[in-house]
């Protein structure tokens, strides 16, 4: 470790030390592990030494991880062929597949065939966290050295433009920028390689993509919000493995986003249910944490969960651009992997097997490079561009592209049912091998309509047994913020959420939000309004960042450890 350069704050002359590694990992969830694990794995076999160092912004490893989740255990199978005598926690085999369409009051029953993207069988029902927290066992196990609860806030670059590695953010800063007694300086962690893999949306790649010019040949991303929360529900209706989709009712036709209700495996009759609802939706007044709760109502969900209690909530987005939206993955010096760039596979509603797959790509392309004696990189910064030439030549790409044009057929008059009879008709028969690649509607902070073109609407009160309020709900997150440091959920520009969002759209972030971070509230003067910013309730989902009809907000990492404490989401 050596000192890498010297920072004043308000008089206070600090260090920041740097420390070196092979390869630097951004991301503790199912890419990054994976890409570790792949690293260490390799280095073992060969006998090199081969120093891998990940950073993580939650806690613990899996506090940040939210997902359905029903897991295709492919990669897993490859990473690790013996992982059920390692124990990994794949406790819930699916023993049932029911996929339906909603009305207000009734289900429409449709027959999951074989070979649709959403037949399960072969896949297991996991509590993504934990699992995670399993693969980062593992990791350590094979001499992986794993940074929890420090928050990577700054890209580093050589003088050639190659990234050179990231710095955690400085930790014990007061809102008004003074240091406080705890004040701590961040590190440097450098690297001939740093690996993203941030998740949905990640600050930093968002940095990234705007250097290198990485999404010049491809579709802007797109995105859904999935809301979530655990149950334990009576066990005379529990049915352990039972996995339930559902389309329709409470959304109209023209709104991207379906329902899961899953039955675990784990010693207590627990089930994981969910609402995920595409963040191209044009209706400035709808609300997906309200959409959510009311949905819980439609009978046929409301008779497994009566007599219920609910013990968590969360909320994260997720990539829906699936091939078209995919960018370059390689610059001198870095790689993006996961959920970063965005490998979900949205008619599976499944993104763990392919993230875990790219991160091992990764590891495989990155290995020889790294430990060569004479390794050939015109820049400071390896640039391995074998990485995105081996993912095209994968299971990953043949799997996205076959499955391109089902999530932008929605954009048709039928909305729904449109694009549900395009997938029976060429996914189901053809496999996505037609002739043409549909494209996607935009950016979604380009979709809301003015709220005068729209109608509002009226959503029931909770009930506190089915439905709850949205702050109740933020509770069961265990998220938790240090109150007095510099926000991490900044305006460019103050005047534009009145001026704009609230003028033309009616406010949509106090609705979008499913954390409750923003809210009008009346000037102290009593005329006018202002946008309240309550950052502490922050679940890190980066919907707002997304949807904001202005761009105008931006979401950066707050200190490290905060943000939610999922166990098992």
């Amino acid at each position: 470790m050596f000192p890498a350069c010297r920072y004043s704050i308000q008089g206070v002359e600090m260090e920041r030390f740097a420390d070196e590694a092979d390869v630097v990992i951004v991301g503790g969830g199912p890419a990054g592990l994976s890409a570790a694990i792949r690293l260490k794995q390799l280095a073992n076999e060969q006998e090199k030494e081969l120093r891998v160092c990940l950073v993580e912004k939650a806690s613990q490893i899996g506090a940040h991880t939210l997902s359905g989740a029903c897991l295709e255990p492919s990669a897993l199978i490859e990473l690790f062929p013996d992982w059920k005598e390692r124990g990994a926690p794949l406790n819930t085999p699916v023993t049932e597949d029911l996929f339906s369409i909603l009305t207000k009051k009734h289900r429409i029953p449709v027959p999951m065939l074989p070979g649709l993207p959403m037949n399960n069988h072969g896949n297991y029902i996991v509590r993504l966290g934990h699992f995670v927290r399993w693969l980062g066992e593992q990791a350590e196990e094979l001499g992986v050295e794993i940074y929890p609860g420090y928050a990577a806030a700054e890209v580093l670059f050589h003088e050639d433009g190659s990234v050179k590695g990231i710095a955690t953010n400085d930790v014990g800063i007061a809102k008004d920028g003074s240091p406080k007694d705890v004040f701590e300086r961040g590190m440097e962690l450098h690297a001939k390689v740093t690996l993203f893999g941030e998740g949905c949306h990640g600050h930093l790649a968002k940095q990234l993509y705007q250097r290198f010019n990485l999404r010049e040949n491809c579709e802007p991303q797109t995105y859904a919000i999935g809301l979530k929360e655990l149950w334990v529900i009576d066990e005379k209706k529990w049915r352990p493995g039972r996995i339930e989709h559902s389309v329709g009712w409470p959304l109209d036709r023209n709104t991207y986003g379906g329902s899961f209700l899953y039955h675990l495996n784990e010693g207590e009759p627990l089930v994981a249910l969910g609402f995920v609802i595409g963040l191209d939706y044009t209706n400035p007044y709808l609300s997906p944490f309200r959409e959510f709760q009311r949905w819980k109502h439609h009978p046929f969900i409301a008779k497994t969960l009566e007599g219920g209690d609910r013990i968590a909530y969360g909320a994260r987005a997720l990539n829906e651009g699936g091939y078209q939206s995919l960018p370059k993955v390689t610059f001198p010096g870095g790689m993006l992997i996961g959920c970063s760039p965005g490998f979900m596979n949205v008619p599976k509603i499944k993104g763990t097997h392919t993230a875990m797959k790219s991160g091992m790509l990764a590891a495989e392309a990155i290995f020889p490079k790294v430990t060569a004696e004479d390794p050939a990189s015109e820049t400071t910064g390896f640039h391995i561009p074998e990485y995105e030439e081996n993912l095209k030549k994968s299971w990953i790409w043949k799997e996205l592209y076959s499955v391109r044009n089902i999530r932008p057929s929605f954009h048709n008059y039928f909305g729904l049912y449109g694009g549900m009879l395009y997938t029976g008709v060429f996914y189901w028969i053809f496999r996505g091998k037609e002739p043409w690649t549909l494209k996607h509607a935009g950016l979604d902070s380009a979709q809301l309509k003015p709220a005068k073109e729209c109608l509002p609407i009226e959503y029931p009160k909770p009930d506190g047994k089915l439905s709850f309020d949205l702050l109740s709900s933020v509770a069961l997150s265990g998220t938790n913020h240090e109150g007095d440091q510099p926000p991490h959920l900044t305006l460019k520009d103050d005047s534009v959420p009145v001026a704009r969002n609230l003028a033309i759209y009616d406010g949509p972030e106090q609705r979008f939000c499913p954390a409750g971070v923003y809210e009008y509230v009346p000037l102290e003067t009593g005329e006018g309004m202002r946008l309240q910013i309550n950052a502490q309730n922050c679940v890190h989902c980066k919907t707002c960042d997304i949807k904001d009809p202005s761009q105008n907000i931006n979401w950066v990492v707050p200190e490290g450890s905060g943000g939610p404490a999922y166990n098992g989401m």
